[in-house]
């Protein structure tokens, strides 16, 4: 683990220092980031396990997931099935392309709605991180960590 971050940001020092790549790359990064949460609206493990690499590492409130596999058999998966729905609001993202990886970042809003007569809706302000790799020409991530929290209430 402790090799996975040190990689990670050392990565991430070469990418500051490093020239961007072409906006293309920047936005087949940015489609697997949307077919992600496509597919979590859509309540689609199977779909959504297609964007991560086998090898990958989910990390979520602060918690260790593993790789995207055990995220879906263990916490995602169990959390779609009792769900209604999913629904992402607004999505602001960034992403930095150098040579096969990428780093985004994803600030959100989402809202989670149970069947009737189950909880109360849930409405989240989320923020998440990814780094892509870039394999046989294909975009996927390897590293996600997510957290949320309640949106924070206007002033005044």
């Amino acid at each position: 683990m402790l090799k996975q971050v040190v990689f990670v940001l050392a990565v991430w020092a070469m990418a500051t220092a490093g020239a961007a790549q072409p906006a293309g790359e920047e936005a087949a990064v940015g489609a697997v980031l949307t077919g992600y949460r496509q597919a979590v609206e859509n309540r689609d493990g199977a779909a959504a396990e297609r964007y991560f690499w086998a090898d990958s590492q989910v990390f979520e409130q602060g918690g260790v997931e593993g790789d995207f596999a055990t995220y879906l058999s263990h916490h995602l998966g169990p959390e779609l099935q009792e769900i209604e729905s999913f629904d992402f609001g607004t999505v602001e993202t960034n992403v930095e392309v150098v040579g096969n990886f990428a780093y985004a970042s994803e600030v959100y809003t989402y809202a989670i709605t149970f069947p009737a007569g189950g909880r109360e809706p849930i409405a989240r302000r989320g923020v998440a991180t990814s780094v892509l790799e870039r394999r046989n020409g294909e975009w996927r991530i390897v590293v996600y960590h997510s957290s949320a929290r309640p949106p924070r209430a206007s002033p005044g």
